[in-house]
């Protein structure tokens, strides 16, 4: 099951670009741009970590420091414009687990948010983004597809279906774990929609989709995307 991660942030562009970082890197992704949405969601599901602007529309973020900290434990990424090394200070001791100050690169933030997570016990790596093996070639990134020197057009499931399997490219990735996190968890027995779209992809990438050199069949377990 990927890992949840609620944005806050209220800046549209920034809060669209880790939005997008962290789904290519695997994660569930949801955003709040102020104080109490942030708030309703954390009442209806804790993340697994959060990622928090401090200049918000309707309060400090450092009061919902304060708050989640007087209740829960869940790794707190602060990400602000403030350099004031006393506030900085400050929100730390207020229970911050770290603290990334703006204008930030997108690979800092995802290194900050897995060391996050390991000093909380949970280990996460660096996911692959780009995929090659002969004449295929992937990059999450750009969202971009190419098989024998040509742009591939994928549905969306298509596409989510071969990003899933390329950030565990070489491994084996269980139907179960393909569904919740292709679909989501309440389509984890839902198999019929994995041979389908496997089907598809196949189609499109495959020489011989009946002798698949790229989406290898695990049977009776999952699928894997070969690697060299």
């Amino acid at each position: 099951m990927s890992l949840r991660v609620l944005v806050v942030e209220d800046d549209r562009e920034i809060r669209a670009l880790m939005q997008s970082s962290l789904s290519i890197e695997g994660f569930e992704v949801q955003t709040a741009v102020s104080v109490n949405e942030a708030k309703a969601l954390l009442q209806h599901a804790l993340p697994d970590i959060m990622v928090l602007d401090l200049g918000l529309p309707d309060g400090d973020g450092a009061l919902l420091v304060h708050e989640v900290r007087q209740r829960h434990t869940l790794p707190i990424l602060v990400v602000s414009a403030r350099h004031q090394e006393a506030q900085k200070i400050q929100l730390l001791d207020a229970g911050a687990d770290d603290y990334l100050t703006k204008p930030f690169s997108v690979g800092e933030l995802l290194a900050r948010i897995r060391v996050t997570l390991r000093h909380r016990g949970t280990m996460v790596t660096a996911s692959v983004t780009v995929h090659e093996l002969d004449d295929l070639r992937v990059d999450l990134t750009l969202h971009q597809v190419q098989c024998r020197g040509q742009s591939l057009h994928l549905t969306p499931t298509e596409f989510n279906l071969l990003a899933r399997l390329v950030r565990s490219a070489g491994r084996v990735v269980t139907h179960r774990q393909l569904l919740s996190d292709v679909w989501g968890q309440e389509f984890t027995e839902h198999t019929h929609y994995l041979r389908l779209y496997m089907a598809q992809l196949r189609a499109k990438i495959e020489r011989d989709p009946a002798e698949p050199r790229h989406l290898l069949t695990e049977t009776g377990v999952g699928y894997r995307l070969a690697v060299a």
